[in-house]
Formats: C-alpha cells, sequence, structure tokens
C-alpha cells in the first residue's frame, strides 16, 4: 500500500512544478514587448541579408541518350554477321543506363571541365582559376589565392596546394553546385543543372561538363568493339599479302619450269598452290569478321542528342526579402525564447529549491 507521507510528497512536487511553469508563462507574458522586438530585429536582418546575397545563376541542359548497341542495332548486327556465318556474343555492358549519372558528377568529369580553357574578360584562363578568382569566399584552401592555374598546364606538373584545392572545388560542385538526375525513369532523357553567380560560367561549365561526359562515355561504351576493330585491321592486310605473295611465287615456279619432263618439279608448285588455298580462304574469312567489327564498332557508338541546351537567359536564384525577413523573424524569436525559458527556470529552480 502507498503511504499517506509518499502521496504527500508527490502532490508537493507536482504543485512546485505547476507553480514553476506558471511563473514562467507570466515571466513570458509580461515580457511580450520583448519578444517583438527582437522579432522585428531578426526580420531587419533576413531582409539585409537577402538585400546583399548575390544572385546565382542556374544553367538547364537535357539530353536524350540512345546507348548503342542496343535492341535494333545489335539484332541488325547479329543479323548480318548471320548471314556471313558469324556467331557474335550479346554481352552486356556495365555502363549502361542510369550510370551516365554517375559518370557525369565523377571526380574526372568535374575535375576535367574545371581544367578546361575558355575565354574570360578577353583572355583564356582554366575554369576554375576565373571560379577562384570570382568566389575567393567560397574558398575552402588557404593558399588559394596565391595558387594559381595556367591554361595548358599539363595535370602531372601540379603541385600538392594545386591539387588540394582543385579536389576541394570538385567536392564543393559536386555537393551544391551540380544536379544531374532523370526526371522521368521511363524515358532515357537526364538533366543537369549547374548554379554559380556568372551566368556566363554557369553555361560554359554547363557546355564543357556535357562535352567532358559524351566522350568519356563514348570511349568506354565503344572502347571494345574499337580494339578488335583495330585488330582486324592489322591482319587482314598482311593477310592479303601473304595471299598476293603465293600467288606470285606459284606464277614464278610455273614458269620456271614449264614442260619440264620430271614429276619432282611440280612439288614446290603444289605447295604454293596448298598455301594460296589456305591464304585466300583466311583472308575471306577475317575480311568478313573486319565487315562485321566495323558494322559493330559504329553500332557501339552511343548517341547523346542534346534537347534543350544550357542557353541565356538563365534562371535566377536571389533569397525573396520578405520570406527571408519572415524566417528570420520566426527563428529569432524561437531561440529568443528557448533561451529565455532556460534562464527563467534556472532562475526559478534556485529560488525554489
Amino acid at each position: 500500500m502507498i503511504s499517506d507521507e509518499t502521496v504527500r510528497v508527490d502532490h508537493s512536487v507536482n504543485n512546485s512544478e505547476n507553480i514553476l511553469i506558471n511563473k514562467i508563462l507570466r515571466s513570458i507574458t509580461n515580457k511580450w514587448w520583448l519578444f517583438v522586438i527582437i522579432g522585428l530585429l531578426g526580420a531587419i536582418g533576413g531582409y539585409f541579408y537577402a538585400v546583399f546575397q548575390k544572385t546565382q545563376y542556374q544553367s538547364y541542359l537535357s539530353f536524350a541518350l540512345d546507348e548503342g548497341g542496343s535492341e535494333g542495332g545489335g539484332s541488325a548486327a547479329m543479323g548480318l554477321a548471320a548471314q556471313f556465318g558469324i556467331s557474335l556474343g550479346g554481352s552486356q555492358s556495365v555502363f549502361t543506363g542510369d550510370n551516365i549519372l554517375d559518370i557525369i558528377e565523377s571526380r574526372r568529369m568535374i575535375e576535367g571541365t574545371l581544367l578546361s580553357v575558355d575565354t574570360f574578360d578577353k583572355k583564356p584562363m582554366p575554369l576554375i582559376e576565373f571560379y577562384l578568382e570570382n568566389e575567393k569566399h567560397q574558398a575552402n584552401n588557404d593558399h588559394s589565392t596565391s595558387v594559381k592555374f595556367y591554361p595548358g598546364e599539363p595535370r602531372s606538373s601540379f603541385t600538392y596546394a594545386q591539387d588540394s584545392i582543385l579536389y576541394n572545388t570538385y567536392l564543393k560542385f559536386k555537393q551544391e553546385y551540380i544536379i544531374a538526375r532523370k526526371p522521368d525513369k521511363r524515358l532515357n532523357v537526364y538533366e543537369i543543372m549547374v548554379t554559380s553567380h556568372d551566368e556566363k560560367f554557369s553555361k560554359v561549365f554547363t557546355d564543357k561538363l556535357i562535352e567532358e561526359t559524351n566522350a568519356f562515355y563514348t570511349q568506354i561504351r565503344s572502347k571494345k568493339a574499337g580494339e578488335t576493330l583495330q585488330i582486324l585491321e592489322k591482319r587482314v592486310p598482311d593477310m592479303k599479302q601473304k595471299l598476293d605473295a603465293s600467288i606470285s611465287n606459284k606464277a614464278a615456279i610455273h614458269d620456271a619450269n614449264l614442260n619440264t619432263p620430271f614429276a619432282d618439279a611440280e612439288v614446290p608448285l603444289l605447295k604454293q598452290e596448298s598455301n594460296a588455298q589456305v591464304y585466300s580462304a583466311a583472308y575471306g574469312e577475317m575480311f568478313k569478321n573486319l565487315e562485321v567489327a566495323r558494322f559493330q564498332y559504329l553500332q557501339s557508338i552511343p548517341l547523346l542528342q542534346i534537347i534543350d541546351a544550357a542557353n541565356y537567359p538563365m534562371k535566377k536564384i536571389q533569397p525573396g526579402k520578405l520570406k527571408t525577413a519572415v524566417v528570420f523573424s520566426v527563428l529569432s524569436a524561437f531561440i529568443f525564447l528557448i533561451a529565455f525559458i532556460t534562464v527563467n527556470y534556472l532562475q526559478f529552480s534556485r529560488q525554489n529549491p
């Protein structure tokens, strides 16, 4: 059973808490004007924050992607190969589908774009140099103002400071400035958006990024077929030379042993005829393989077709003055309320231990 003393203690604790809460509420009510002042100061601060924020420009580019070597193209290649009596396997590449989005946001693509050169203020400079000069407050490295990037400077000659700045800039662009997405999962249509404080920089960066991505994606998608084509293009002429040489040797031996009474003299001629037949069959097969390899190489090249280019004018991003003032006002009043309650709670607790 619960004793009367325990009940009286619990009741006393509850009364103390209720009294403390009532005191805090009365204190808040009496100091309402202080909350209004804090809210107004926050609103004024938010308004001027929005006024002094630099306008950002967001580029927009959309493109359609035909991966190449798939569906109709792959069936056509296999049909042509079958006509030549050649069987081709339908291998799947890992560089397909939405992997293009990972490639766009990869370190290799973004750093390659940052190091690409364009003309700003009538002088050529790498994009990263223009960014660092115009976004010094955004730089994450103390050496960013002293380290320079020059047009045509080889990547292998970079110092540690240059590599560090380039890496930090890549991270900032990937996390804050670049958006690559596929808006509709049913379609092979993709979007790229790049944000910066300079309208031309946003456009140039977007154009360079899609160029870097297209070149690299084309390379990795067609690399295997391209290597096969190169090998066949070297071997087919060699086989043709051997066939021509065998035919020439056969004619020379025939002329040297014309009307000979000895059968042994026909042995070299028979050997050359045999070689010519072998070379002829091999050349025929390799020539068919070469034609199929050429067709397959063309089919493996993906098509990246731009739908909407990153053109002017671009979307302007700037915080609204009224909206920012309201947010700052509410936020400052809320923070002050938390601090006010904490201070009063500690003060009343000491007075009534």
